[in-house]
């Protein structure tokens, strides 16, 4: 059977009690019999005695209904009272609606209805995105999109000087960029003078938030994007290729005035520095040249005959150095030697570079071979007038 079904006197299934009342046993039962029982339970808690008859009902009716509203008056209040904030966050207590204190992180109480708490982020650092179309110094306009990031480091001000803050810092934002572009001319907005725009920017906007007492500060602020308008963004784009194509031309001339440039005044410093050796290589062979005259001259003196034997020498001795065919003549002699020089001296000048030898050493060797071959003339000579 089920709880609610009717039958018998009572039902000890049924919650709320109903022992065949006059309810009926498919009604709930009556909330001042709920009310009744509950306040002679307290009653009971308390000391008192349970109520009789309609007039001790009513009155421990009110009663326990007094003590039941205490009862969650309290819970709701220690629930209300206590609060917590975490490392980012800043509570603005306020007084009957009069600013009283910043409380930090941790738990906290509050007099609720009395004291109000606005929790404050300071530490999350926030964006704000603006895109308008502005007029230039030179007259020209040009989509500009603004980005703007902050963080809230005046809770107090933030909360309560300004109604709305982000909608303050919007404005102030599009103030600021509009006073900055319009003292800029268009090249530099759309091509490299957007980090200074945007510097200029930035400390504009600080300046009109501090005045408004907003407690933000402007962590950064970028020029994300900025374009001409659409119906003469295809002519800018060409006037752009154009001023690169400039650009390139320039770099690809200075790249090459470079090249050149130090080649040409390479070469012109050789040419100084040969010209400077030849130079000293002159005076220094005239130099030589006059010291050897004046030793010359000094043993000519002592010996003039030996001196003058000694030139002669020299002097065929160097003509020959030329020359690759020589006619010895022999005094007293009808014969004429031949002497193919050029073959002869290919050896020797191979060995005289093998070992090392000089000019002087090899001038030497041919009066050696000079003479040796007039003794050997002289003597063949003598031979045949023996005969």
């Amino acid at each position: 059977m089920a709880w609610n079904e009717p039958g018998g006197k009572g039902n000890p299934k049924d919650p709320w009690g109903n022992r065949g009342n006059n309810n009926g046993g498919n009604q709930p039962p009556d909330l001042d019999e709920v009310i009744r029982k509950l306040t002679d339970k307290f009653n009971r808690l308390l000391g008192g005695k349970p109520g009789n008859g309609n007039n001790g009902g009513d009155e421990g009716s009110i009663v326990g209904f007094l003590i039941v509203a205490a009862v969650i008056a309290v819970v709701l209040f220690v629930m209300n009272a206590f609060y917590t904030l975490d490392t980012q966050e800043r509570g603005v207590v306020l007084q009957t609606g009069k600013f009283d204190r910043i409380e930090g992180e941790g738990l906290h109480m509050k007099i609720p209805v009395i004291e109000e708490v606005i929790i404050v982020n300071t530490t999350r650092v926030r964006e704000a995105e603006i895109r308008e179309s502005m007029l230039t110094e030179d007259e020209n306009i040009v989509d500009v999109k603004l980005n703007v990031q902050y963080r809230v480091t005046d809770p107090a001000a933030f909360a309560l000087r300004v109604e709305n803050p982000e909608l303050t810092l919007m404005d102030a934002a599009e103030s600021a960029l509009r006073h900055e572009v319009g003292s800029t001319a268009m090249d530099p907005i759309l091509t490299t003078g957007r980090a200074v725009l945007a510097d200029a920017v930035k400390i504009r906007l600080q300046d009109y938030l501090d005045r408004y007492e907003t407690g933000i500060t402007l962590t950064n602020v970028n020029i994300k994007d900025a374009t001409p308008p659409a119906a003469v963004k295809e002519a800018f784009d060409d006037v752009q290729r154009a001023k690169q194509d400039k650009e390139r031309t320039i770099n690809d001339a200075e790249a090459y005035a470079n090249s050149v440039v130090p080649e040409a005044r390479g070469r012109a410093q050789r040419q100084l520095e040969e010209a400077r050796a030849y130079k000293e290589r002159v005076i220094a062979r005239a130099q030589g040249e006059a010291d050897r005259f004046s030793a010359l001259l000094a043993e000519y003196k002592k010996a003039p005959l030996v001196t003058r034997e000694r030139l002669y020498i020299d002097a065929v001795t160097q003509v020959y150095t030329t020359s690759s065919k020589v006619l010895v003549d022999v005094e007293g002699g009808n014969n004429m030697m031949y002497l193919p020089l050029d073959k002869l001296m290919q050896p020797v000048q191979a060995a005289a570079r093998e070992s090392g030898m000089t000019n002087s050493d090899i001038s030497r060797l041919t009066d050696q071979v000079v003479n040796e071959l007039r003794a050997r003339q002289n003597s063949t000579s003598v031979r045949r007038e023996g005969r």
